[in-house]
């Protein structure tokens, strides 16, 4: 039985309302990615420490997304297969957005409820543990969320919609990025950091509630997937041998997602951190007495708010091309627009890697928003061809193994490599972090040709 019978092609008004929870969603995201760095090096993380801190995200990338898309394929309640998830992601993820800033506050609480000495690291311990809880619930809502594109989209609309969710991660992206910038320098108000935090938890939580109020799902009680005998069963194992036999182009997409994300949280996780002390020379702070880091606090501020300029323009440029990408992609093929796409992200890169100057840095960060728009889109569009109805959250969760697994390559291999390339300065030590981006386009150059190998679904 193919799940797409019956299905309405969507207008423009029901992709938008359609890719808002996806915008929510970007907030939490966001805030996770720009504002990390500040808040664990302040508490005494060092790049090494750092990196471990963000394997949180493919951990529970490689266990939670596969394992609640599975869950969600046979999920049976009136509420739908998909939105329980989409709901419940976004409540635990909104409480552990507010806790992450007030780390050392709730280590004190802690120390002073059960009596014991607060030992330097408790700060940090318990940031570790609210970033592994915002991944994990951010890949809860996330894995259901690409599900519900074939669930609910005609299949001849996959790029479109996918080019939607772009859309809305690049506008939830710059809304979540620019709003604090814009408020220092518009009315002279600089938002803490606290206050970003609690910001990403209400938008995700209402965009992601508007989502499970307003979307069209099917009851999926309606769904009888023993019938089917085309469907996968057993165990997340024979899954993912399932998922391999689709095609033998679906390994090529996946190998195509793992280059690209290395290269992608390469700039990711570490691009706060280069902007302050690369672009903005200020020395490691991690090992700083308290009153030390005080006298960088104003430029560290300066620095955060350029960052988060930067990922607003990289944003800005996903937004603004996003649905272009997806008109391209249905004109000349996924596979052509997605690679010249990669070659224009190597570029800014390299770009990013030899200047260090705050401008020419922003012009890169809006040349790699192209490549960022495609990677949103084209891939997913690229697998839901070889796709078997009924079995869309099992595949996006196995799917998303080779966009988390990368990242354990970055946080483990890329971040020890810094740690090791370290100089002296007047002020103190220092890091090569511009060295992130050098590797980041020799794998996206790999994606690139990875790209061209594959054979695209008609």
């Amino acid at each position: 039985m193919d799940e797409n019978i019956g299905l309405k092609r969507f207008t423009t008004a029901k992709f938008l309302n359609f890719a808002l929870g996806f915008l929510g969603l970007q907030f939490a995201w966001q805030m996770r990615i720009i504002l990390s760095a500040p808040v664990t090096e302040s508490l005494g993380a060092s790049p090494f420490i750092y990196g471990l801190i963000w394997l949180a995200g493919p951990f529970t990338g490689m266990v939670v997304q596969p394992l609640i898309g599975a869950i969600s394929d046979n999920t049976k309640s009136r509420f739908g297969r998909r939105r329980p998830y989409l709901f419940m992601g976004a409540l635990i993820s909104a409480l552990a957005l507010w806790a992450f800033p007030n780390s050392d506050i709730i280590a004190g609480f802690l120390g002073h409820v059960f009596r014991f000495p607060i030992p330097i690291w408790l700060g940090l311990f318990v940031a570790a543990i609210m970033i592994w809880v915002i991944d994990a619930c951010i890949n809860i809502a996330q894995g259901p969320y690409r599900a519900l594109v074939p669930d609910v989209v005609p299949k001849e609309q996959h790029a479109v919609a996918n080019s939607y969710i772009s859309l809305a991660i690049g506008l939830g992206s710059v809304i979540a990025a620019g709003t604090a910038p814009f408020l220092q320098y518009v009315f002279h108000y600089q938002m803490s950091i606290q206050s970003q935090f609690i910001m990403a938890a209400l938008a995700f939580l209402l965009a992601m509630t508007w989502t499970c109020l307003t979307i069209q799902e099917k009851d999926s009680r309606d769904f009888n997937t023993n019938d089917n005998s085309e469907l996968p069963k057993g165990s997340f194992m024979n899954d993912l041998k399932e998922f391999f036999l689709l095609s033998p182009q679906v390994g090529r997409i996946c190998l195509m997602q793992f280059f690209t994300w290395i290269g992608m949280m390469c700039m990711m996780i570490f691009f706060t951190s280069y902007s302050i002390h690369t672009v903005f020379h200020i020395p490691d702070l991690s090992s700083m007495s308290p009153d030390l880091i005080e006298k960088f606090s104003a430029l560290q501020v300066k620095a955060t708010n350029y960052s988060s300029i930067c990922f607003a323009i990289f944003n800005l440029i996903c937004f603004l091309i996003a649905i272009p990408i997806g008109v391209l992609a249905e004109k000349f093929g996924n596979k052509k627009v997605h690679i010249i796409a990669l070659l224009s992200m190597v570029v800014a890169y390299l770009g990013m890697g030899f200047f260090d100057n705050p401008t020419i840095v922003a012009v890169f960060m809006a040349l790699s928003g192209i490549g960022w728009a495609s990677v949103c889109a084209l891939p997913f569009a690229m697998l839901s061809k070889f796709i078997i109805p009924g079995t869309e959250g099992s595949v996006m969760g196995i799917f998303n193994i080779f966009i988390a697994g990368p990242q354990v390559v970055v946080c483990t291999l890329v971040s020890w490599i810094i740690k090791k390339c370290v100089f002296e300065t007047p002020m103190g030590i220092n890091y090569h972090w511009e060295y992130t981006f050098f590797i980041g386009a020799i794998c996206l150059l790999l994606a690139a040709l990875t790209t061209s190998m594959i054979q695209e679904k008609k």
